[in-house]
């Protein structure tokens, strides 16, 4: 079963992504991403903060020290997700998507599967320029909630979850 879940209101939704401090510190500074963060490279969002914490190993990988919250308009995500294609297909296209399992608390796999956006050329600058809201660094909830899983404290790793749940519009269930 594919589903997007997200923390998001009636304006805006929250996607994660995970950098080295060399593109975190100036993001959050400048609230949008700025160089170091290349333009020319394909940039992958995603709705799911377990999704990303599995990516990322809870902040522990190298390069991706840091995860962002990243608040976009529900205008641009949807737009995304309208023009998305899979990443299966060949080409450039602007956006693709893809997706995976989504993931627990210890990275097991769940039967529920969770979308990932890559964007490049426009759809980069639309997400850059147009659609970011605000950032905030997640890092150290991240960590917490590590900490927790780690000491077994699995209810309360739970409880320091982001609130999502699931996101829908009459485009999304067909991406």
């Amino acid at each position: 079963m594919k589903e997007i879940r997200a923390d998001y209101d009636d304006q805006s939704i929250v996607v994660y992504q995970a950098y080295s401090p060399a593109i975190a510190d100036p993001a959050l500074e400048a609230q949008r991403f700025v160089p170091p963060f290349k333009m020319t490279r394909m940039t992958w969002i995603k709705p799911s903060f377990l999704w990303m914490m599995y990516r990322c190993g809870y902040a522990t990988k190298e390069g991706q020290e840091r995860v962002l919250a990243i608040r976009i308009t529900r205008e641009g995500f949807d737009w995304a997700v309208d023009n998305a294609v899979s990443s299966r297909i060949p080409g450039k296209p602007q956006v693709r998507v893809q997706w995976d399992p989504e993931r627990g608390l210890n990275h097991e796999a769940l039967p529920i599967r969770s979308i990932q956006i890559g964007l490049t050329g426009e759809a980069a600058h639309r997400y850059v320029r147009d659609w970011t809201v605000s950032i905030t660094d997640v890092t150290d909830l991240a960590r917490e909630i590590h900490a927790k899983v780690r000491a077994q404290d699995l209810e309360g790793a739970r409880e320091l979850l982001p609130p999502e749940r699931p996101y829908g519009t009459s485009t999304t269930q067909n991406a």
